[in-house]
């Protein structure tokens, strides 16, 4: 069975989907990522940066959770894992969805690969879809409402790009609710 810094290896030069897109993976574990954050694929800026969450999103998602840029960046606190590995390019009304064929491919070596996740973070409908399957609520909004349904381990977000301003005000419990308790579930799978 191959090492995690193997799986990693060859994961960062994947090649899959080169006839539609420009291949860059971005990804990010160490064997030791207490908190696995499962989103969707990066967006233009950090295709071009090859740091995760480097865009107003990654800005977003840090301040939901509550700790500093840093800790973020820190592997064996954070490991990063997109359903897609590469941007995707742009579509009618924002980024195209991920390629399923990404986390069909690498999820499952990669996370058996993972011995210390404490809590995965599933940012957005896709990670959802993949990792809750029926459990999943009938939309986003169900999902994320029910987040304690779905255990200590588990833990379903939306999307932190621009587009969640107006979700937010259209559902003022998520940061009433859901990021307090959000926050603490972080706190706890870091100590």
């Amino acid at each position: 069975m191959p090492t995690l810094d193997e799986t990693l290896t060859a994961a960062r030069a994947c090649t899959l989907c080169a006839d539609r897109l420009e291949p860059r993976p971005v990804l990010r574990l160490a064997a030791g990522s207490r908190v696995l954050v499962v989103g969707q694929a990066p967006g233009s800026k950090v295709h071009a940066s090859g740091m995760p969450w480097d865009d107003r999103s990654g800005a977003r998602l840090v301040e939901w959770l509550g700790i500093d840029r840093s800790t973020f960046d820190d592997p064996t606190a954070f490991g990063i894992l997109p359903m897609g590995f590469c941007y995707p390019g742009k579509g009618p009304s924002g980024d195209l969805p991920p390629p399923p064929l990404c986390a069909q491919t690498w999820h499952g070596p990669l996370t058996a690969a993972l011995d210390d996740v404490r809590l995965t973070l599933l940012v957005g409908l896709y990670a959802q879809q993949r990792y809750l399957g029926s459990r999943g609520k009938r939309t986003l909004t169900e999902t994320v409402r029910a987040f304690a349904d779905y255990g200590p381990d588990l833990f379903p977000l939306p999307h932190p790009s621009w587009r969640s301003t107006g979700w937010m005000k259209r559902n003022p419990w998520f940061e009433e609710a859901v990021l307090p308790q959000l926050r603490e579930r972080v706190r706890s799978a870091l100590s």
